[in-house]
């Protein structure tokens, strides 16, 4: 059973406010008026009033500006690595209230190239993180290894025969998906879904720059992801590390997620 944590805040904000607001209008002046000291103040009501302000500030944040994530998958290699912490920027694409997920103030638009976050659309309890290769009316192509959009072939150099990241077989290679640069990961003998796609208006086609090793929207399971099951974009590593198989990878510290 996954927490909405998003819900629990809302709710722990609601309930301590709720009761430092009643202490405050109701029996906060009776104890003055009797003359007794704040240290009198009941234990339930000096944890509201200490509470309310930090859970409001770690709600606004984590709402509207960045939330972390952690990467638990290789789909993302050789741009993000099992065990990278990263921050998302969740009014890159506008401002959305919490829980509701309603967009409230319009500030951007998802670009082809983006690192995004979304929210699966089969279980909205579970955050996906791919690459957005197609934008809505986009025609998406993909076959022998290679990615097409409306028609174009996307340009990609290879420029190391063995990647070296701890996967067999790797093969590394700079793709161009319009003004963004960045690299990407195939393996050698290895077969991934190919097929042709045309993203619905109001959805994305997303995909994993691990491309024979990531469940990204070639599979029915995922498929397009609508535009308000998008989190945010993905900005940059905080940390790495992955517990239990190395110590942390501080050269990946602050790298920003191109």
């Amino acid at each position: 059973m996954q927490i909405d944590f998003a819900l629990l805040l809302v709710v722990a904000a609601i309930v301590t406010g709720v009761i430092w607001a009643i202490d405050a209008w109701k029996f906060k002046p009776r104890r003055v008026t009797a003359g007794e000291t704040t240290a009198q103040e009941p234990l339930l009501v000096e944890y509201a009033r200490s509470f309310f302000p930090i859970i409001v500030v770690v709600l606004v944040v984590r709402s509207f500006l960045y939330e972390p994530f952690r990467i638990p998958s290789s789909s993302m290699m050789p741009t993000l690595l099992v065990g990278d912490f990263i921050f998302v920027n969740k009014f890159a694409y506008g401002l959305r209230l919490p829980v509701l997920n309603t967009k409230v103030v319009p500030v951007g638009e998802p670009q082809r190239g983006d690192v995004v976050v979304f929210r699966l659309p089969s279980d909205p309890s579970t955050n996906y993180i791919k690459r957005l290769v197609g934008l809505p009316g986009d025609r998406i192509e993909y076959r022998g290894k290679r990615l097409f959009i409306n028609g174009e072939k996307i340009p990609i150099e290879r420029y190391d025969s063995e990647a070296d990241v701890s996967q067999p077989l790797s093969e590394l290679y700079r793709e161009k998906l319009g003004d963004a640069e960045h690299d990407i990961l195939m393996i050698r003998g290895k077969n991934s879904p190919q097929g042709e796609y045309v993203v619905p208006e109001g959805h994305f086609f997303v995909m994993g720059d691990n491309r024979d090793n990531s469940r990204d929207s070639r599979f029915s399971a995922v498929g397009f992801i609508p535009e308000d099951m998008l989190v945010g974009k993905a900005v940059r590593i905080w940390m790495n590390w992955d517990w239990g198989n190395s110590s942390p990878m501080w050269s990946r510290v602050g790298d920003a997620i191109r």
